[in-house]
């Protein structure tokens, strides 16, 4: 009688496999993920402080950047005001200087009670010359357009248009002389516009 046969597929004991092996692998990996974790760019605590502490440093020198900026601009505009204000005072009083002289030749002629027509004429032109010379002095000029001067609608207000022997689109004829100072238009030339000749 023959010895029995093992069976073919049996399963080996659990107790008798070697677990070495699985530990080594398994300690491998947790190597491997914290090589892992510090590729990604994962800090300890420490360095995590220290780019808080960096970050807010930066905030706070931009905030009082931008503080100061926010000052300058508020002096900057309030220096524009000072200037615009002085301006206007100085420009003014500039004006002013300059019209006195021509006030006290209209106050002479007036006190002048015996004089020729000539010399009355001659008192009014050099009083005329005065306030010719403080024009100048203070950039004022006139805007006297002549006939067939291309009529301007920034220095010229039409009244109305006519037939004339001018070319269609200029001036026939100023009624009143306008005025400008420093090239802004005070009072606009009053014109009539030419129509063509008539049909």
């Amino acid at each position: 009688m023959s010895a029995p046969k093992e069976p073919t597929n049996a399963q080996p004991n659990p107790a008798s496999v070697d677990t070495s092996e699985h530990m080594e692998v398994n300690m491998a990996e947790n190597d491997n993920a914290g090589t892992a974790e510090e590729t990604i760019g994962l800090a300890p605590a420490e360095s995590w402080e220290k780019l808080l502490s960096e970050s807010q440093a930066q905030v706070a020198q931009y905030h009082e950047e931008l503080l100061r900026a926010r000052a300058e601009v508020e002096n900057v505009r309030r220096r524009a005001q000072d200037e615009v204000a002085k301006a206007r005072k100085f420009g003014t009083e500039s004006f002013a200087e300059s019209l006195i002289p021509v006030r006290d030749s209209l106050e002479a002629a007036l006190g002048l009670t015996e004089q020729t027509a000539q010399a009355w004429k001659e008192g009014v032109e050099a009083t005329l010359r005065q306030l010719n010379n403080a024009f100048e002095r203070n950039h004022m000029k006139e805007v006297a357009p002549a006939p067939g001067d291309k009529f301007d609608p920034h220095v010229h207000q039409a009244i109305s248009s006519v037939p004339s022997d001018q070319p269609e689109g200029t001036v026939a004829q100023t009624l009143q002389k306008g005025y400008t100072i420093s090239d802004r238009v005070l009072r606009p030339a009053l014109v009539m516009v030419s129509a063509g000749p008539a049909a």
